[in-house]
C-alpha cells in the first residue's frame, strides 16, 4: 500500500473514530464518515470491503491508540507480585478513570463492552484475552497456595470490574460521598491502592478457604 493509501485510509479511520463513538455502529452512516474524511464513497469499498470491517478497524485502532497513550507498565523478573498488580490496576484505572476529559477511543471501546459486536469478539481474542492471562499470573504468584481454574477466573474478573465500577459510577459516588470529599479520598493512586490491598486480601481468603 502506498504512502497515500495508508494516509487516506488512516483519516477515514480517524473520522470514523468519533462517530462510532458517539452513534455506534448502527445509527453511524458511511456517508457521514465519509464526509467527515472528505472522501467518496468507494474509498470504503476499496480500504475496508464494508462497513463492518471499517468499524472493527476503527476499534482496534482505538483500543492502539490507549495502548501508545498509556502502555502497561514493565516489569523485571525482581518485581514483587503486589507491585505488579498495582502497576497492572493503575494502568487500567487511568485508561479509564482519569481523564478530564473522555476521548473518542474511550467512548467507542466502553460502548464495544456493554454492546459486543463482533469487533469485541475479536478484540478479547487479540488483546484482553492475554491481558487477563497476564493477570491470572499475577494471581497465581499472590497465591499462598495453588487456586481453581474458577476461582482464578472469578478473583481477576473481580479485579477488573472494581476498576470499570469506577469508569461508570464516579458522578453517582461524587454526590453519594460529597463531591469534595470523593475528589480527595479516591483520586487514582488511592482508588489503585485500595483495589490491589483489597483484592490481596481476597485471593489469600480464598487459599485459606480451599485449604480447608
Amino acid at each position: 500500500m502506498s504512502v497515500a493509501e495508508t494516509s487516506t485510509k488512516k483519516r477515514i479511520l480517524l473520522a470514523a473514530g468519533p462517530i462510532f463513538a458517539r452513534k455506534g455502529y448502527r445509527a453511524a452512516t458511511v456517508r457521514e464518515i465519509c464526509d467527515a474524511a472528505g472522501v467518496n464513497l468507494a474509498s470504503i469499498s476499496y480500504h475496508f470491503g464494508d462497513k463492518q470491517q471499517l468499524y472493527i478497524d476503527t476499534v482496534f485502532l482505538a483500543r492502539e491508540m490507549r495502548v501508545q497513550q498509556i502502555p502497561y507498565p514493565e516489569w523485571t523478573d525482581e518485581t514483587p507480585a503486589e507491585d505488579r498488580l498495582r502497576g497492572f490496576v493503575h494502568s487500567i484505572l487511568k485508561r479509564m478513570v482519569a481523564l478530564d476529559s473522555v476521548p473518542w477511543q474511550v467512548h467507542l471501546l466502553m460502548r464495544e463492552i456493554l454492546q459486543p459486536t463482533e469487533a469485541c469478539r475479536q478484540l478479547v481474542k487479540e488483546y484482553f484475552r492475554p491481558v487477563f492471562e497476564s493477570l491470572l499470573e499475577i494471581v497465581d504468584q499472590l497465591a499462598e497456595s495453588s487456586l481453581s481454574s474458577l476461582k482464578r477466573q472469578q478473583i481477576g474478573l473481580s479485579i477488573i470490574g472494581q476498576c470499570i465500577h469506577y469508569r461508570f459510577s464516579s458522578g453517582v459516588m461524587s454526590i453519594l460521598l460529597n463531591e469534595e470529599e470523593f475528589r480527595e479520598h479516591f483520586d487514582l493512586e488511592n482508588l489503585a491502592n485500595h483495589i490491589t490491598e483489597f483484592s490481596i486480601a481476597a485471593i489469600k481468603n480464598a487459599c485459606h478457604c480451599s485449604d480447608k
